[in-house]
């Protein structure tokens, strides 16, 4: 193990220890030279991987300072869908979020995944509709959430394209239309987050995202839509309710 990386892992376990305290100021690099006997060069290179953790943060005139970690909120997922005057949601946590701006619509290529649930061509151009969301309070933002529509939708309903789509939202127009009841699934997995996501979610760096993919199919298995949205790691978390099966039954 380098140097500097055992430095790092000593000052990480004395934050999370709680040892040294979210806002107090780490030791100079002078000081931690001294301390670890170590040359300014490693003992920078330490300090610049705590900051990549999202641990530390250099603040103007007085250092580098522990973070003070948001309070993490739980979005309590499950297999159900619920609905309001707006129009359908999947966290009862997030019912009170709403669009900060209006929804931008643009053709964008496809991430890899979408196109495989899209069935299109990897990088192809789809539609896409992007939204921030966020407390209508503060207009702090809290998720950024990408529909990529089917060429094939857009084509049939054109109005999935527009930034009002009105009351209901796309989910209403696509059962409209006669795809009712609509069918979701998802998939969550977690990666650092893009320079744009990490900008528009004022995410710190080091900080991780969750990403949930839902995939919206119609009774018959055709793919509508495939929403992506990405929230900080470090202020949500998902948590789930676990059912018994029969087989479990006491």
């Amino acid at each position: 193990m380098a140097r500097w990386e055992t430095i790092t892992g000593e000052l990480r376990e004395a934050i999370i220890r709680g040892e040294i305290a979210p806002g107090t100021t780490l030791p100079r690099e002078t000081d931690l030279e001294e301390r670890y006997g170590a040359s300014r060069t490693t003992v920078r290179r330490a300090v610049e991987e705590l900051e990549a953790e999202g641990l530390v943060e250099k603040v103007r005139r007085r250092g580098t300072v522990v973070r003070r970690s948001p309070a993490r909120t739980r979005l309590t997922r499950s297999r159900r869908v619920y609905r309001d005057d707006i129009g359908y949601f999947f966290d009862r946590t997030a019912q009170g979020w709403r669009a900060l701006e209006t929804p931008t619509i643009t053709r964008v290529p496809a991430p890899a995944d979408v196109a495989r649930l899209l069935g299109v061509e990897p990088g192809g151009d789809v539609t896409a509709r992007s939204r921030i969301m966020g407390e209508p309070d503060t207009g702090e933002a809290t998720q950024v959430a990408v529909s990529y529509l089917s060429p094939d939708a857009v084509a049939e309903l054109p109005v999935l394209a527009e930034p009002d789509t009105g009351p209901g939202g796309i989910y209403d127009r696509m059962e409209e239309a006669g795809h009712s009841p609509l069918e979701w699934e998802e998939a969550i997995s977690a990666r650092m987050p893009s320079p744009e996501e990490a900008r528009l979610l004022a995410l710190a760096p080091g900080v991780p995202v969750l990403r949930i993919v839902r995939t919206t199919r119609t009774p018959g298995g055709r793919v509508l839509e495939v929403n992506a949205t990405v929230l900080s790691a470090e202020r949500f978390e998902i948590g789930y309710a676990i059912d018994r099966d029969t087989s479990a039954t006491p």
